[in-house]
């Protein structure tokens, strides 16, 4: 029964991490104009939101492919947490993120948050790595 309810768990947390790296990849996306029906407008070069951009690009795919999670999602972890305390904190209540339109990215970062403890689960790069070594 530990050992069904333990396969369980690493393939939920694997859903999770392939679930938020495929959307946090989308968001990057959406700031390079990319993919045309996501909405966004590419983010001026060089300027704060290019460069999180280029984060969530690279970021996204490494954390659905599972490889170097843990750092990976340190680095995400903290990019929301500033975009939070640099964006949405001004628009609204600072204690209330779906008030001040900082829902998902407080949701993001406590998600990395989870992933840099728990790892990345089954099916990761990661995993296979570690049990050639």
């Amino acid at each position: 029964m530990a050992k069904a309810s333990s396969s369980l768990h690493s393939s939920a947390l694997a859903l999770l991490r392939m679930v938020a790296g495929f959307t946090f990849t989308l968001h990057g996306a959406q700031k390079f104009g990319a993919l045309g029906g996501l909405g966004g407008h590419a983010a001026a070069a060089y300027s704060m939101l290019w460069f999180a951009g280029v984060i969530e690009i690279i970021g996204g795919p490494l954390i659905i492919l599972g490889l170097f999670t843990r750092p990976v999602a340190f680095i995400l972890c903290g990019e929301m947490a500033v975009a939070y305390f640099r964006v949405h904190i001004h628009m609204g209540p600072w204690s209330f993120p779906l008030l001040n339109g900082g829902e998902i990215t407080v949701l993001y970062c406590f998600i990395f948050l989870f992933l840099v403890a728990a790892g990345p689960g089954a099916f990761s790069l990661d995993g296979g790595i570690r049990h050639k070594a």
